[in-house]
Formats: C-alpha cells, sequence, structure tokens
C-alpha cells in the first residue's frame, strides 16, 4: 500500500480534550492533524476525550486533511479501548506510541481489524526510543498498513541522554537511519517536533535541516509554525521552474536522438527526470490543499 502520495509538509497535534482546538483544526493550513489522546489528555480526560474526537470525526469539516488518531499504549488501560471506540470513526490512521517491535504493529492490526476498521486505514509509528530505531526496518516490513513513521525526538533525547543541540547532531544517526529505512519500503517519515516556541529563527533552521534530511514534513505542537513548515517543505517557485526545464530538456533531447542531455551546463539523467515530476506533483497537490483550506468545509 502507498501511503507517500500528499503533502505533509506541516502535521499538526491536537488536544483531543479540547473540542475548541478539535475544530480550530478545520480552519489551519496544516497538511495534517495528530487528533492526540496520549500525551496531550490527562489520565482522567482520556475517555471524554475519545468522545470528542468520535464526535469532531462524523462532523467533518477537515476538507483534504490528512488525519491520524494518535493512540495510547497497547501496554496501558487505555490503548485497546482507544481502538475498538476509533478504528472506524473516519480518520486516515491510527498513530502508535514508542514503537519498538514489529509484534506492536501486528497486535494493533488484529485489534483493528476485529474494531471494524476499513481496509484501508493506515498505520503509523512513532519511533522514539533506541530499540524503536534499531528495530525500524523490522517495523517497516511487519504490515503493509504501514503509512510511516513519526519522530519522537523529545523521548529519544531521554533515553540517549542527549542534549537538544542547535544542529542536532546528537539525533543525526537515529534520524538519517529511519528515513532510510522509510525510502527503502516507500512510506512517509516526519520529523519531530521543535520545542521552544519563541526560536523562530531555530525552528526555521531545523525545518531546513529535515528538509535536507529527506524528511517529509514536520510534526507541530502550535500553529503559529505552520507557515513555515509549509513554506520550507513544499516546493518553491524555482523548483517548479527547474523542474519543468528538466522535463522539457530531457523530452526534447530524446526526440532528437540524443543520448546526453545538458541543461545549464549540468547532466540531465533519467534520475533527475524522476525527481523533477514528483516536485510537479507535490506542487500540483499543494496547490489543491491551500486552495481547499479557503473553501467552505462540508
Amino acid at each position: 500500500m502507498a501511503h507517500t502520495d500528499r503533502p505533509r509538509r506541516s502535521v499538526l497535534y491536537m488536544p483531543g480534550s479540547n473540542a475548541r482546538a478539535l475544530a480550530k483544526g478545520r480552519t489551519l493550513p496544516a497538511d495534517g492533524l495528530i487528533l492526540d489522546l496520549e500525551d496531550a489528555c490527562a489520565p482522567d480526560k482520556k475517555d471524554e476525550a475519545r468522545a470528542m474526537i468520535a464526535t469532531a470525526l462524523a462532523e467533518g469539516g477537515y476538507g483534504r486533511r490528512e488525519l491520524l488518531i494518535r493512540i495510547n499504549g497497547l501496554d496501558t488501560s487505555w490503548g485497546e479501548d482507544d481502538i475498538r471506540d476509533l478504528a472506524d470513526a473516519g480518520a486516515h490512521g491510527l498513530l502508535l506510541p514508542k514503537v519498538e517491535s514489529a509484534a506492536t504493529v501486528t497486535k494493533a492490526e488484529k485489534m483493528m481489524a476485529a474494531a471494524g476498521a476499513p481496509e484501508n486505514m493506515a498505520i503509523w509509528c512513532m519511533i522514539e526510543t533506541p530499540l524503536g530505531v534499531l528495530r525500524a526496518e523490522e517495523i517497516a516490513k511487519s504490515s503493509r498498513s504501514i503509512g510511516g513513521f513519526v519522530m519522537g525526538t523529545s523521548d529519544l533525547a531521554k533515553d540517549l541522554r542527549a542534549q537538544h543541540t542547535p544542529d542536532r547532531v546528537p539525533f543525526l544517526t537515529s534520524l538519517g537511519l529511519c528515513v532510510l529505512v522509510a525510502r527503502a519500503y516507500g512510506l512517509a517519515v516526519l520529523d519531530g517536533v521543535y520545542l521552544d516556541l519563541e526560536d523562530d529563527e531555530g525552528f526555521a533552521a531545523a525545518c531546513r535541516q529535515g528538509m535536507e534530511l529527506g524528511f517529509d514534513g514536520k510534526t507541530l505542537i502550535h500553529p503559529k509554525t505552520i507557515a513555515t513548515a509549509n513554506h520550507v517543505f513544499g516546493p518553491s517557485d524555482l523548483d517548479v521552474e527547474e523542474s519543468r526545464a528538466v522535463i522539457a530538456a530531457f523530452e526534447t533531447a530524446q526526440a532528437a536522438g540524443q543520448a546526453v542531455v545538458v541543461l545549464n551546463g549540468r547532466l540531465v539523467e533519467n534520475l533527475h527526470v524522476e525527481n523533477a515530476r514528483r516536485i510537479l506533483r507535490l506542487a500540483e497537490m499543494v496547490a489543491e490543499m491551500e486552495a481547499d483550506v479557503g473553501a467552505p468545509q462540508k
């Protein structure tokens, strides 16, 4: 199952126990929302949050945004109820916290089937522990329902006893390995959150680094960061212009029977054309997403 064919520049965590936030999510220009039953919900609010999310999804109005529900761990007293009550509520996928093995995915998949989840509902995995990183490939190939990875860099920092540095060097091995596995298995992969909401420059730099590492987008904890993530992870006008030029030059050369294609002094090969077409597809989907944000929601 392919899960990489949509924009995921910005994916915002929304507390499941906050009805106002769930409603606001319908108006925000984020590509995706994570309706959170885990960290953002106090233990005595779990049942209430579950009901709020079910109601919000039933009411609809989220347009083209991708909707994930982060459930509680299957080793808690809430995880099974989360799946039972929300597997068929209308989200695109369930996000499992602290996944460390294929067994967790298999268990969730069976529970989802029993709860009536649609066949195309994805399972997303938080990779946020050293063991999760080391077993990323095992997790990626555990089910065709796997949609992608979400990096949990806060928990990972705690377990690694690593520091949150501006250049994120302590995380590069983990981040790079998870991107490598995701690309090898055709999965989406989202970078972890940035914790300092007052550091706009640092956030932008983290987004640029994530984009350069190959992430599809950034998970966010505040709406104020959506615009920057969308800008950094989305194709620029120059990207689109250059992609069209690459495709045109390649097609012109092929039609003329030329074996070598050079554009602006650089060799153009089929791999460059494939990437150019990917960028144009992404730009088209982004334009549709942005048009949808301004349209009345049904």
